[in-house]
C-alpha cells in the first residue's frame, strides 16, 4: 500500500485546526487571559484623566501579552511535551517548523483577541479615544510585544522539564513582570527601579505600545524601546529554540 504524504499547506492546516481546538476545550483559561487587562483596565478608570489613556491601554495590553507567552504558550508547550504529543508529531510526514508556525499562529490569534478587547474596553468603559492610524500601529506594537514574551516562554520551557515546574515559574515570573512592572512605572518603587523597569521588557513593549497609540508623539526613545524589543526577542527566542527538546525524558 502506497504511503501518502501531505503537503506542506495541509499538514499546516490539520495542525492548525487541532491546536485551535485544543485551544477551545482551554476556554477557560483563554477567557481569564482576556479577562485579566480588561478587570485592571475598568479598575483604572480614575487614572485615565491623570496619566492618559495610552498609559492606561498600554499597560493593561502588555499585562495580556505577558499572561499569554508565560501562563499560556509555555504552559502549553510543557503540557504537550509532557504527553508525547511533539514525539508522535516529529515522526509524522510533517516538518519541524510546521509544528511550531501553527501553534505560534494561534498565539498570534490570542494576541489579537486581547489587543482588541483591551480597546473595546477601553473606549466603552473609560471612553479613550484613538485614531484609526493608533490602532492599527498599536495592534503591530502588540504583535513585535507579544513575541517579545513568547520567545521569553520559550526560555523557560527550554530549560525546564517538568510541565509543573514550568507552570509555578511561569507564575513567578509572570508576577514578578507584573507587580515590578506596574508599580515601577508608576515610580512607586524608587527612581532606580523606575530606570530598570523603563528598559526592562515590560518597559519597552509598554512604550512602543503607547507610543504607538499616539503616533504623532514617536520619539528617538520609542524607536530605541522597539530596537531593544527586537532584539531582546531576538535573543530569548535564539536561547529558547537551542535549549528546547522535544521529549521530556
Amino acid at each position: 500500500m502506497q504511503t501518502v504524504i501531505p503537503t506542506t499547506s495541509k499538514a499546516i492546516i490539520s495542525l492548525l485546526r487541532a491546536d485551535l481546538t485544543t485551544q477551545w476545550r482551554n476556554r477557560r483559561a483563554v477567557v481569564l487571559i482576556v479577562l485579566v487587562p480588561v478587570i485592571i483596565l475598568a479598575s483604572w478608570k480614575g487614572l485615565v484623566v491623570k496619566l492618559g489613556g495610552a498609559f492606561v491601554l498600554s499597560n493593561c495590553i502588555t499585562i495580556g501579552l505577558t499572561a499569554i507567552g508565560l501562563m499560556g504558550y509555555s504552559n502549553s508547550i510543557a503540557r504537550d511535551r509532557d504527553k508525547g504529543v511533539f514525539q508522535r508529531l516529529r515522526v509524522a510526514p510533517v516538518s519541524s517548523w510546521s509544528i511550531m508556525f501553527s501553534r505560534l499562529a494561534v498565539q498570534l490569534a490570542m494576541i489579537l483577541i486581547v489587543t482588541l478587547a483591551v480597546f473595546f474596553a477601553g473606549f466603552y468603559i473609560d471612553k479613550i479615544t484613538v485614531t484609526p492610524a493608533g490602532y492599527i500601529m498599536a495592534v503591530g506594537a502588540a504583535i513585535a510585544g507579544g513575541a517579545l514574551y513568547l520567545s521569553i516562554g520559550q526560555v523557560i520551557v527550554g530549560l525546564i522539564k517538568n510541565p509543573e515546574t514550568v507552570n509555578s515559574t511561569c507564575r513567578l515570573v509572570y508576577f514578578a513582570f507584573i507587580m515590578v512592572g506596574m508599580f515601577g512605572e508608576l515610580g512607586m518603587l524608587g527612581d532606580e527601579v523606575t530606570k530598570i523597569v523603563r528598559w526592562s521588557p515590560y518597559g519597552v513593549v509598554r512604550h512602543i505600545v503607547s507610543s504607538s497609540l499616539r503616533p504623532d508623539l514617536w520619539s528617538m526613545d520609542d524607536t530605541i524601546s522597539l530596537l531593544l524589543t527586537f532584539g531582546y526577542t531576538a535573543v530569548f527566542a535564539t536561547l529558547g529554540i537551542k535549549w528546547f527538546k522535544w521529549s521530556s525524558k
